[in-house]
């Protein structure tokens, strides 16, 4: 007979024989199937929220994971039960060989979905390039409709491209489109009903994020417009706003007008948390896997693959990395205050 396991992750997974990987499930029982890999730190905008002006110090190319390599671990994941990779960077379209790594992505059997998230500004040029290797979900990310206001937040030009791209991918069939839209207060809060208004004749998923603390945004508490007083506002111009059904692992709450082609989303990181029904890991540009996007613990995979770690010595590593992952990641003000120290 077999002893009784102390660990709770030990016992959810004698509990639940399930076919899932054992290597990425939690000790919370939570099963992890989607994973994000940041393609370059490099990026084309300075966006006020997400960098400084003068950019961010750069890690030299030799430490950034080769196309060869990302898709060594890709395949290592999905053979596990990944399903979903989002390709994010900093900008991942400005990596040379993005339609390359899509391609091979495309090639690994069980997995279902291949995303990319962009700021758009070369997306219209490279997505039928992209949609035919393989892409079958865009984010783009757009915070304001004013043209003038696009310029200041992003400290680049640019707008007309991303509205470009936006369209591109309605034409090429992307339903929904995901435009990301980060709220702040003082300076988009005012474009609630414009962005709604938005989803009327396009098939867009407008998804309205809290914003959050992260390096160089010199987070400001004050700043942050909860989902709450945003649903208030687009209710009183939309009072028969329709909630609709989610998925458990969803970061969303969504939301439609009733007769518009598109709908809306909330991605609540900082007023109501998801931790519960995560199932996301995250790979760096530099090989470094995250369990959790605010937690400060990574493990370098590409310094494990470089010194010639076996297959099943890499999963074992991811597999201990999954295993300590917590609960939830500490609460907005304290994660606010962390970010400022």
């Amino acid at each position: 007979s077999l002893p009784v396991p102390l660990s709770g992750r030990g016992r959810f997974l004698l509990e639940h024989a399930a076919p899932f990987s054992a290597f990425l499930t939690d000790s919370f029982g939570r099963q992890h199937n989607y994973l994000r890999i940041s393609l370059t730190e490099k990026c084309n905008l300075r966006c006020q929220y997400c960098m400084p002006e003068e950019g961010v110090p750069l890690t030299p190319k030799s430490e950034l994971l080769t196309a060869k390599e990302i898709i060594t671990l890709a395949r290592l994941f999905v053979k596990e039960g990944v399903e979903k990779i989002r390709l994010t960077g900093g900008e991942p379209l400005i990596r040379p060989d993005v339609v390359d790594i899509v391609g091979q992505l495309h090639k690994l059997e069980g997995l279902k979905t291949i995303a990319v998230t962009t700021n758009g500004i070369n997306l219209a040029r490279l997505l039928p390039r992209l949609k035919e290797a393989g892409v079958n979900a865009i984010n783009i990310s757009l915070d304001t409709l004013v043209p003038a206001k696009f310029e200041f937040i992003v400290r680049r030009k640019g707008f007309h491209k991303v509205m470009e791209g936006i369209h591109k991918a309605t034409e090429l069939g992307y339903h929904p489109v995901k435009v990301n839209c980060v709220v702040m207060r003082g300076f988009n809060e005012d474009e609630l009903l414009g962005f709604v208004d938005f989803t009327k004749d396009l098939p867009l998923d407008v998804r309205f994020i809290e914003y959050m603390p992260f390096d160089g945004n010199k987070w400001n508490f004050k700043k942050m417009v909860s989902y709450k007083e945003m649903l208030d506002t687009i209710k009183q111009r939309w009072p028969d706003l329709e909630k609709l059904p989610c998925e458990t692992s969803s970061t969303a709450k969504s939301y439609k007008v009733p007769h518009f082609q598109g709908q809306i989303s909330f991605i609540t990181s900082m007023s109501e948390h998801f931790c519960g029904s995560c199932n996301r890991l995250r790979i760096t540009a530099d090989g470094n896997l995250k369990v959790c996007l605010f937690g400060n613990s990574e493990v370098s995979l590409r310094d494990h693959l470089r010194s010639g770690a076996s297959e099943e010595e890499l999963v074992q590593i991811i597999g201990e990395a999954v295993g300590r992952k917590k609960k939830q990641h500490a609460g907005m003000f304290v994660v606010s205050e962390k970010k400022q120290q």
